[in-house]
Order: structure tokens, then sequence, then C-alpha cells
């Protein structure tokens, strides 16, 4: 395979990882770690699992059928590609108002400014990376280095705390308690919304498409979920080692608590660092997949695809600064992702049965079954969570 390839694929596993890797990733990881304590591995071990199931299946009928997920969507059942990409590029774009958000707060920690100047900085490093000639080779290597400097960064800080490894192994499988809104959460987090489909879209821009290419897609798909993965314990690692030692994490920043704990103040720089790498990379990976979802529907669009990137930055930016962060609608949409999900897959398992979108491939029954589980119980846990976050509003 040629080593443009190899770039693209790993660039591809690196975009979806480090869009999963947000401000909210971390937040949720570190919220969860103090509940849950120990049993939080068991949630994390069991996300990885329908992560895997549900990613394996998109990654390979995109590549096989050589479309984009809302053309796949339209051909199994007309308008439904609109409705998906509607509600991809809502949720993409009140995500990216926390990716930006998260940015800012991470120059501000590392050098003073004001988390809304902070904010347009970022914003502005984010959208030059759209203006150069090679966007997308400059997009797969923006999120391999601040992938690799997020995860190693984080590894010291989790050696520092001296979490309890033996009782985190154990209550991986022997979990003493549950969490539904969690998994949602997790599942909904990793590969919810428009997550899922930043690597798989990344790919057929870079030409990676047709059944020659499925195992390699195959791998790549793993591996992003594997990526994000490592960063998931890796930080609920740092966080159980400060919690099993009494400490309440930090209302306000929880998932900071931990890195000034380990290092005081360089360990809160080091954090900085970490959300700002998670964030920037966030705010790049929920631009380029959100408008990835509606080249199709104009030549115009697909042309000048990179403007409308720019744009989806600009406007995400332009928000933050000016009205802020709210909080409210995020969470609400970090719901919304989870039910993404099951609707999304639920239209690819679809087209892995229509000869006229997959040709003669014959997709493997067992990921099939796999995705199917993943469909049926992120459907029913999304509306639990769903009915729960409804009551709390009216309560």
């Amino acid at each position: 395979m040629a080593n443009n390839n190899r770039n693209a694929l790993l660039g591809a596993a690196f975009l979806m990882a480090t869009s999963a890797i947000g401000p909210g990733f971390l937040t949720q990881t570190a919220t969860f770690t103090q509940s849950l304590l120990a049993s939080f591995g068991f949630v994390i071990l069991l996300s990885i699992l329908l992560d895997i199931g549900a990613q394996l299946n998109i990654w390979r009928i995109i590549t096989v059928s050589e479309k984009k997920a809302q053309d796949i969507a339209n051909a199994i059942l007309p308008g439904t590609g609109y409705f998906l990409s509607l509600l991809i590029v809502i949720g993409g774009l009140a995500f990216n108002i926390g990716n930006v958000g998260g940015a800012g707060l991470g120059l501000n920690i590392l050098t003073g400014v004001s988390p809304e100047i902070g904010a347009i900085i970022s914003g502005s490093i984010a959208v030059c990376i759209f203006l150069v000639k090679e966007a997308g080779k400059a997009m797969d290597r923006f999120a391999q280095i601040m992938g690799f400097v997020m995860i190693a960064l984080t590894i010291y800080v989790a050696a520092q705390t001296n979490p309890p490894l033996g009782e985190a192994v154990f209550r991986t499988f022997v979990p003493e308690k549950l969490d539904v809104i969690a998994i949602v959460t997790l599942v909904g987090g990793t590969v919810g919304g428009y997550i899922t489909f930043a690597g798989a879209h990344r790919l057929l821009d870079a030409g990676i498409k047709g059944k020659s290419s499925l195992k390699e897609v195959s791998k790549s798909s793993v591996s992003a979920i594997l990526i994000s993965s490592i960063m998931r314990i890796v930080l609920f690692l740092a966080v159980l080692g400060v919690v099993s030692q009494g400490i309440t994490l930090d209302p306000k920043n929880p998932a900071a608590t931990p890195f000034s704990y380990a290092a005081g103040n360089i360990g809160l720089m080091i954090f900085g660092i970490v959300i700002w790498a998670a964030s920037i990379t966030s705010v790049i990976g929920a631009a380029y997949t959100s408008v990835s979802f509606i080249t199709s529907f104009s030549p115009k669009i697909e042309k000048h695809k990179n403007c409308w990137i720019v744009a989806f930055i600009v406007i995400s930016t332009a928000v933050l600064a000016t009205i802020g962060r709210p909080a409210q609608v995020l969470v609400f949409v970090g719901t919304l992702n989870g039910l993404i999900l099951p609707i999304s897959l639920g239209l690819i398992l679809l087209a892995a049965y229509n000869s006229k979108i997959i040709g003669d491939y014959k997709h493997p029954i067992w990921m099939t079954i796999s995705g199917a589980i993943v469909v049926i119980s992120m459907a029913i846990l999304s509306m639990i969570t769903l009915v729960k976050y409804i009551g709390n509003l009216l309560a």
C-alpha cells in the first residue's frame, strides 16, 4: 500500500479519536470516575465493545458503497439523509461552541488571556489549517501530533497519582455499581453524532474506498476506538488515583484536579495543554465532518467545502465569544448524540443488505449482529436517559 494511503488511514484514525476527545470527554470521564470509582472501568469496557461494533459497521459500509452516510441514508429511504444531516449539523455546531470554549479555557490557563480571547485565537488557528493548500494532510498531521501530546502528558499525571490498579482491573470485570447514563454518554461521546463519521468520510475524501480497501479500513476503524479508549483509561486512572485518596474534584473543572494534585502549578499547565489540544482537534473534527454531511447536496458546496468549514468554525467561535457556552443545550445535544447513533447505524445496517448500494459485497453476519445489538441497546438506553433528562427539567 502506498505511503500516502498509510498516512491517510492513520490520519483518519486520529481525526476520529481526537474528535471524540474534547472538553466534554475530559469532564465526563472525571465526573463518572468520581461517582462510580473503580467500577467505571466496567462502563469503559462495555462502551469500547459497543463503539467497535458500531464503528466497524459504519466504516466498512461507507467504504464499500463509496458513498457518504447521508447519500446511503437517502438511497435507503428518500429524505432520511437530509434529516440525518440536519441532526449532525445542529449537534456539531452546538458541540463546537463547547469545543471552542474548551480551547479558550486552555489558553487562559497557559497564558492568562481571557477565555473569550483564547477562544478567538484558537478558532483562528483552526481556520488557518483549512486555508493551506493541502488542508486534508495538514488536518491529519495536526490530529496525530495533538493526540500523542495529550496521551503522553496524561500518562505522566496518571503515574504520579498512584491509582489502585488492582482494584481498577478487578472492578472492570466485577463492578460494584452501574450507571445507564454513563454508558449512553460514553458511547454517544465516542461514536455518537458526527464523530464516528469523521474518519470514514475523511478516507473517502482521500480516495480510500472499495472492497480492496476493507482490510486496512477495518484496522483503522478499530485503531481509532483504541486511541480514544487509551486516553479514556489513562484519565480514568489519573482521577481514580486522586479520588481514592479522599480528595474531591473541583466541581467547576473536575478534570483539572488530578493534574494540579500530581504536579501543582506545573500540573495545571499540563492540563492547559491537554484541554487545549483536546478542544482544538475537536473543533477541527466537528467542522470538517459536519460540512462533509452537506457537500454531496450541491456541487458548489463540494467545490468550496473548505470555505464552508471555515464559516462553521467562525460561527462557533463568534457564538462562544459573544453569548457564551449554553450548558443546558450542550447537555441536551449530548443526549441527542446518543439518539442519533441508533438511527444512523440502523440505516447503515439496512444498506449492508441492499445490492444497489453495496454491489456483490457480503457483510459478515457477526458484524450485523454486533451492530444490531448496539442499535437496540443504545435506542433503549438513550430513551431512558432522555426521559430522565426531561423529568429533571420538569421537576
